[in-house]
């Protein structure tokens, strides 16, 4: 069995029907089928189950899929690094941000694309434990996350701590550019929700460990949503420092929190002993001569 032969199996793994897995590998329908049936008859196994037609995977095909696509991958990996050997500064930059941590990655990006102009980038934004699949299924090769993150498995590059505002729509006036958590909770609050409730349960412990109670009328998991409904008078929140000034296009008053310990930590991250691109190891050298 040979590469072709694999990749002919799995694309009738997925498409479930030979003439729409033809059709995908632009070729005709017999000589798939007939590659299908040599594959069965070399292993001594069937590998499908043929009902109308509807083709499903016989507890053998599952097998050989799962290697197949292990092997495609690592081959793919093996062509692609080869190639990058002598490309140098060309090639595509695979990473991922979550959506607090989006506010540095502007600048990173411009030094980033100064250096190395030839090379593309795909950026996909998610929550940190959404990054973290995307990097072991191989969408991603570095993501920007929010610290801490159980990782035993990632190289981690720790990149600042900074600290968490209070926000209102100007109409609020405060006299004061200080606040306590005492005087925060006298307004309502809509929380970013962007680490499904690790973000949101950190900001409450603020409150709970001083005794008070939040007054949270909502929460929201878009950082631009939220931030036009405060600059609309429609509540307050607490974000970090650095999305204020990726922001500062909203009309909205932020204000330091004076008693406040919560910390806004960012961390690249990438698998530990698994090939990077030329593009994802050049990104992470620019990353440790700033940081």
């Amino acid at each position: 069995m040979d590469i072709r032969q694999l990749r002919y199996f799995i694309a009738i793994a997925e498409e479930k029907q030979i003439t729409a897995a033809a059709q995908r590998l632009h070729m005709t329908q017999p000589p798939l089928g007939q590659q299908l049936k040599i594959m069965e008859q070399e292993l001594g196994v069937q590998l499908v189950n043929r009902t109308g037609k509807v083709l499903e995977l016989t507890d053998a095909g599952q097998e050989l899929y799962k290697h197949a696509l292990h092997i495609t991958k690592l081959l793919e990996q093996s062509e692609t690094a080869v190639r990058e050997i002598g490309r140098g500064t060309r090639g595509k930059l695979r990473i991922g941000v979550n959506t607090l941590s989006s506010a540095q990655l502007p600048q990173l990006l411009r030094t980033f694309n100064a250096r190395y102009p030839g090379v593309t980038y795909k950026i996909q934004q998610n929550e940190s434990a959404q990054l973290l699949r995307l990097i072991r299924e191989h969408a991603i090769e570095l993501a920007l996350v929010r610290l801490p993150l159980e990782l035993s498995d990632f190289e981690v590059i720790s990149l600042q701590h900074e600290p968490f505002y209070f926000v209102a729509a100007n109409a609020f006036e405060m006299e004061t550019k200080k606040v306590t958590y005492a005087d925060i909770q006298r307004y309502p609050l809509i929380l970013p929700s962007t680490e499904g409730h690790g973000l949101y349960q950190s900001i409450l412990d603020q409150f709970t460990e001083r005794g008070l109670l939040a007054n949270v009328i909502g929460e929201c998991s878009d950082i631009v949503t939220l931030l036009e409904w405060v600059s609309t008078g429609n509540g307050t929140t607490i974000v970090p420092e650095s999305i204020l000034r990726l922001h500062r296009e909203y009309q909205f008053q932020s204000y330091e929190i004076a008693d406040s310990q919560l910390k806004f930590a960012t961390g690249l991250i990438w698998l530990k002993d698994r090939y990077l691109s030329k593009a994802a190891q050049q990104f992470i050298e620019i990353i440790k001569e700033i940081k």
